[in-house]
């Protein structure tokens, strides 16, 4: 339905579904709405649509999501001004229509880009998100095989039978020792040990691809020199930032993954709570990973070792070691601008 044409430009709000977006174009000069309708969830659809009846958009405005990175990298290169705004602040704003419709969803979105009071996200590269399919397919996998393995010892306790400790060959070698005279027991125990090898197989395929992955990017082989990194964390870590000069101080990437505590303040009342927990939930996890092996199985002397084990004197382990986790957010970054390599001693440390 078109209301009206205007020649001084045009600002539009997508509502991204997977196979139909709902498009709203508003005035750039007094808001009023210019067209609503929808078209297919296609760059080129889209484009089509949006020439047609916003020629001379300023801006264009869709919530982060799925489709968000494919559908921003399509129309940017169809030379859309396109933004992507953050999809937490955009629920905000569009909870405050009594109504709840795609179509005034897309009217809000239109009206927040035409406003500025948005939150701009940065869509990464396609390698970046190349490389955070592979470290996230690798972490679905470790989580298939851990419930399986949980799974057989489950189902073996209920006969009295105890897998015991540890994992890879000695637990298919126990496990085969156990089922070996019960051949009820054997049919489903083997099926899911069955599948427990393949899985085991696909995680060793995506290790040595982002061992390769690693031997070729001298940045992510220079993260690996900070004490509890290893090649998954690196990658993933790389996969996350992806450019580094986005951020103007490295102390911001703490908050970025979710590692620096919430605060509340109104009036007389003000306290601190526990951390936002915003950003990649994968890459915060292999940080605070990380952050244990400094604290308990690193044994090379380092100020931050020195630094971390206060910490668990003063507040306990697990509030030092999220803090640990974020100085290692924060080193990983400077490391990576600086183009250097960890600095054991005080005295080298640039962080």
């Amino acid at each position: 339905m078109i209301i009206k044409e205007d020649a001084m430009g045009q600002f539009v709000g997508l509502d991204v579904s997977l196979h139909e977006t709902a498009v709203c174009a508003v005035d750039a000069d007094d808001g009023h709405v210019i067209w609503r309708g929808s078209c297919g969830s296609t760059p080129e659809a889209i484009a089509a649509t949006v020439g047609e009846h916003a020629p001379t958009v300023v801006r264009l405005g869709l919530e982060t999501g799925t489709l968000s990175p494919w559908l921003a990298r399509g129309l940017e290169a169809l030379g859309l001004p396109v933004v992507c705004l953050d999809a937490r602040q955009a629920k905000a704003v569009l909870s405050l229509r009594i109504n709840k419709s795609d179509a005034n969803d897309a009217h809000g979105l239109a009206e927040l880009v035409r406003s500025g009071w948005y939150r701009q996200i940065q869509v990464k590269s396609q390698a970046a998100y190349q490389l955070q399919a592979l470290v996230g397919a690798r972490a679905q996998l470790v989580k298939i095989k851990v419930d399986l393995m949980n799974q057989m010892r489950g189902l073996l306790r209920t006969f009295g039978l105890v897998v015991g400790k540890g994992g890879g060959g000695k637990f298919d070698e126990r496990v085969r020792e156990l089922i070996a005279e019960d051949g009820a027991l054997r049919t489903p125990i083997e099926a899911l040990l069955c599948s427990w090898r393949q899985v085991c197989e696909q995680i060793g395929v995506l290790d040595r691809r982002l061992v390769a992955v690693a031997k070729r990017s001298a940045t992510i082989r220079r993260l690996m020199t900070v004490p509890g990194i290893g090649v998954v964390a690196a990658t993933a870590y790389a996969a996350m930032i992806d450019d580094p000069s986005r951020f103007a101080r490295s102390a911001s990437v703490g908050a970025y993954v979710g590692l620096t505590p919430r605060r509340h303040q109104t009036g007389e009342l003000d306290y601190t709570g526990r951390i936002s927990k915003r950003g990649d939930p994968l890459v915060r996890s292999y940080l605070y990973e990380a952050a244990g092996v400094v604290l308990h199985r690193m044994r090379r002397p380092s100020w931050l070792k020195s630094w971390g084990r206060k910490l668990v004197n003063r507040l306990g382990f697990k509030k030092a070691a999220v803090a640990v986790a974020r100085k290692l957010a924060v080193i990983l970054h400077r490391i990576w601008i600086d183009g250097s390599r960890f600095a054991w001693s005080r005295e080298q440390a640039t962080v």
